[in-house]
């Protein structure tokens, strides 16, 4: 048998990164745009929308997850069990995410149907390509700093993909769609997927697959499913991950809404002024004419920079005090200044950046932090019950993942539908719609957060037994 050294070269991280830079092409417009979309491009009511998108999001959790999770630990090819995932998708996930931000002309009864079939279908070979992916992480190499530092690699090119998707993506579907918003969406999402494509490509050419199960196992998958509910702390990252998630549906679709309808549009325009003129002295010219758009675009942008240079140190921080600590503290402080935005009038535009460059900055720290815990998860099953089930883990953590961004994202247009938000309204929302939009970017996000902090209390992987684990195994698969 090849053997590989545990320790990874940066073409390695590089390529491995561009696959969550392809898959976070598509995923970052579902959380920012899917609503907006459904609602006020494609002309659902907002309670149709919250239906398709919680029904099908359910239904992607809980059937298209687990099942994956099974296959892709029973893969056996010459690729290993998790790239040939990642190459047999690449092409059908660009395709369906095409689709599924496309406007055909039907019959409203038509526009559902389609809707929710297309958005059933790009879940389901989401899940097919993100989850052996994630799973990948697990198996690329056993050395935790090196795992760390692969997820600060991943987590970058996140940002890099998230940036685009969040400042420059409105502003350019404006542009080039000539006003016709339907038109430039389908445009901008065929060119996503072209690049998307090649991307999760470069990423199953760079990437090998070097922890594999021990010697001879050949476990069913009721072993696998026994193994997780005896992992407490599998449970708890399960219920971490969904709490994380439906704060990022909420609070990322609501953006969108709380620019358009509560800040004050002359505040925000003498704010932005100078900087779009800057940057278009520069030859940076993606923000148009539309102060709320280019609003939205430097707030987005404000806090992505921040999240990356969060990013950046989050390995410094958990090399040194431990994933779970470092984690739990900065997702705290993050929450903080979440709440702030309640507190903001609508004309405070340098208090509204502020909190948002801080939230990002701290909210950043966890990000590389999540996934690299779930492969810990991974570890600790290995070590306990001497069975290697690394897809398993990873597809019940996109459980959780899939549920809170369908909860998430369902409670976002359930709530404007509960304060009476009018889609696509050409004229003033009602003032209980304002209040609603304001409280999805403040306090009911930050009740998801606040419940994962208490959570980690209970999770026992922290930084001395992240070393016992790492050098049991060492040990154990040195005489495998």
């Amino acid at each position: 048998m090849k053997t590989y050294s545990q320790q990874l070269t940066v073409l390695e991280k590089v390529g491995y990164s561009l696959g969550d830079f392809a898959a976070n092409l598509v995923f970052q417009t579902l959380i920012t745009y899917l609503a907006y979309f459904y609602t006020d491009i494609y002309g659902l009511e907002a309670g149709h929308a919250s239906s398709i998108m919680l029904i099908v999001g359910l239904v992607a959790a809980f059937g298209f997850n687990p099942v994956i999770g099974a296959l892709a630990d029973r893969t056996h090819s010459r690729w290993g069990k998790f790239r040939p995932w990642i190459l047999w998708t690449a092409v059908p996930l660009g395709v369906v995410a095409l689709l599924a931000f496309s406007t055909p002309q039907f019959s409203y009864k038509a526009k559902l149907i389609y809707a929710a079939v297309t958005y059933t279908f790009l879940l389901l070979l989401y899940a097919a390509n993100n989850l052996p992916y994630s799973a990948l992480s697990g198996v690329i190499t056993g050395d935790m700093r090196e795992r760390n530092s692969l997820s600060a690699y991943r987590f970058v090119a996140v940002m890099f993909a998230q940036f685009f998707v969040q400042v420059f993506m409105l502003p350019i579907i404006e542009t080039v769609g000539g006003g016709d918003k339907s038109a430039g969406i389908e445009k901008v999402m065929t060119w996503l997927a072209i690049v998307g494509t090649i991307m999760l490509l470069i990423t199953f050419l760079t990437t090998k697959e070097r922890i594999v199960p021990p010697p001879g196992q050949q476990t069913a998958l009721k072993d696998d499913l026994g193994d997780l509910a005896k992992n407490k702390p599998w449970i708890i990252m399960l219920i971490l991950t969904t709490l994380v998630f439906i704060t990022l549906a909420m609070k990322g679709g609501g953006y969108v809404y709380y620019f358009k309808n509560f800040v004050d549009a002359d505040s925000l325009t003498r704010f932005v002024e100078p900087i779009t003129s800057l940057l278009s002295r520069i030859g940076i010219n993606f923000f148009g004419q539309d102060p709320v758009s280019a609003g939205f675009g430097l707030f987005n942008a404000g806090g992505i920079i921040f999240m990356i240079v969060g990013i950046t140190l989050s390995k410094r921080f958990a090399d040194k005090y431990g994933k779970r600590d470092v984690f739990g503290v900065a997702l705290l402080i993050s929450t903080i200044f979440l709440i702030a935005f309640y507190f903001f009038p609508p004309d405070a535009i340098s208090a509204i950046f502020m909190a948002q460059i801080l939230h990002g900055f701290f909210y950043g720290i966890t990000i590389p932090l999540l996934w690299a815990m779930i492969a810990d998860v991974a570890d600790y099953s290995e070590w306990k019950n001497g069975r290697r089930a690394t897809a398993i883990i990873f597809s019940a953590m996109m459980v959780g993942l899939k549920v809170g961004l369908s909860v998430g994202g369902a409670l976002l247009t359930r709530i404007l539908d509960w304060y009476h938000y009018i889609p696509n309204s050409e004229t003033t929302q009602p003032a209980s719609a304002i209040a609603g939009t304001r409280l999805l970017i403040s306090i009911y996000p930050a009740i998801p957060f606040l419940a994962g902090c208490a959570l980690l209390f209970w999770y026992e992987i922290n930084k001395k037994q992240e070393t016992q684990i790492e050098q049991a195994l060492i040990a154990r698969r040195k005489q495998g």
